[in-house]
């Protein structure tokens, strides 16, 4: 980009030079000398000083992204046409292309940025041999408002074969399909990607089953620009990526009072636990660890109960709802894991206060991921919502794949 931006100021230098001569002579012929010699160095008598049109038009400002960019002569052929647009203090090239019949030049991408200034600098030739140059410049738009996306996972992070690639905006999104084909998933190993919007403001993208371990998923946001609702533009234009660590799904039986922890496959333990009571049951279903905490306050009035309890040390928590389900370390009912459903909808192991590492809390946590899976069965209660978290692997693909704005 550094010798592209190099070669573009040189063109432009060169350019310059080629005007300033172009008003020197100009002024010259108005003064009325020198006219043969001023032919000569233009290869014949000047050129009418609107030989070159330029749109948007020199001197505009405010233009709309989805205005055309365009350099055009009625005859003769275009030689040179060069394009700087200059954004947050940087320039950069614009590609572009002469059309097949030399008479138009257009850029290869279909909008213009935002907060920028544009500079074209033209030279043409017209059908009686006459050379003129053209020196425009516009500026765009600027939003007053913006818009972007909260991205889980993490960049460079290493996660479970659960995650699911979550955007939270911070507007509602009108222009669903606008913004959808803004963002790219890829992976490597690749493997078939598809989008799903909750609402006007999340978008969620998955593959049919879990990911493989060991794949590498890169997330292209190309928001830079894009109108996802009248006149809010959003802001990103970055890419990130994250890779997918081994394989671990644990399922919770809550009849049974015990969760199989299994490693790509293998089964590594079974482990006590205990569910939640017969009026406050656990959800049912695929639940994603979404972050993990070494020891969290837990206020039941937070999610929407009364004051039954407000535990400010809870260890070895690990957040699989937005609602507020979790798997955490259980100190104050130590006998309960293994034999008894006592909590508020929590999945809850044996631990000691302040949180111990050879508990079975403190053992599953060090061996845990965010984006491993946790399967809830047998409890008496529905199935998760696949927008409760990272739950989207609670729906079928077939449903998940009409989730798409773009038909």
């Amino acid at each position: 980009m550094r010798h592209a931006q190099g070669r573009a100021r040189r063109a432009g230098a060169a350019l310059a030079a080629v005007l300033t001569w172009v008003g020197l002579l100009a002024g010259c012929t108005a003064g009325g000398h020198g006219g043969p010699d001023i032919d000569r160095l233009l290869g014949g008598p000047p050129a009418p000083k609107d030989a070159i049109r330029v749109t948007p038009g020199d001197g505009s400002t405010a233009v709309r992204p989805q205005e055309r960019l365009r350099v055009r002569v009625s005859d003769g052929r275009l030689e040179k046409v060069s394009v700087v647009m200059s954004q947050d203090a940087q320039d950069a090239p614009v590609p572009g292309h002469i059309t097949a019949d030399g008479l138009g030049w257009e850029p290869d991408g279909d909008r213009l940025a935002l907060a920028a200034k544009y500079t074209v600098d033209a030279v043409a030739l017209d059908s009686e041999g006459r050379r003129s140059a053209r020196h425009s410049t516009f500026t765009t738009y600027v939003p007053e408002e913006r818009f972007i996306g909260y991205v889980t996972p993490e960049n460079r992070a290493t996660v479970g074969i659960g995650m699911i690639v979550s955007l939270s905006f911070n507007r509602e999104i009108t222009d669903r399909a606008a913004v959808e084909r803004a963002v790219r998933v890829t992976a490597n190993p690749p493997v078939e990607i598809r989008p799903h919007w909750f609402g006007k403001d999340r978008l969620d993208f998955r593959p049919e089953r879990y990911w493989k371990p060991g794949t590498e998923v890169t997330v292209d946001l190309g928001l830079r620009d894009v109108e996802g609702a009248p006149g809010v533009y959003g802001l990103q234009d970055k890419t990130f990526t994250f890779t997918v660590g081994r394989g671990q799904v644990s399922l919770v039986d809550a009849a049974r009072h015990m969760m199989e922890v299994r490693r790509d496959g293998q089964l590594l333990a079974t482990v006590p636990i205990t569910a939640g009571a017969p009026k406050t049951t656990t959800y049912n279903g695929k639940m994603v660890v979404m972050e993990m905490l070494e020891v969290t306050r837990m206020n039941s009035r937070t999610v929407g109960f009364g004051g039954e309890y407000d535990i400010p040390d809870v260890p070895h928590a690990m957040r699989l709802t937005d609602s507020g389900t979790f798997l955490h370390g259980n100190y104050w009912s130590p006998e309960a894991p293994g034999s008894v459903n006592v909590s508020h909808g929590c999945v809850g192991l044996r631990d000691v206060k302040g949180g111990g590492s050879d508990t079975p809390a403190g053992w599953f946590f060090d061996r845990s991921l965010v984006g491993d899976v946790v399967e809830v069965v047998h409890s008496k209660d529905k199935t998760v919502a696949p927008d409760n978290g990272l739950g989207g692997w609670n729906m079928a693909w077939k449903e998940w794949k009409t989730g798409s704005a773009v038909k």
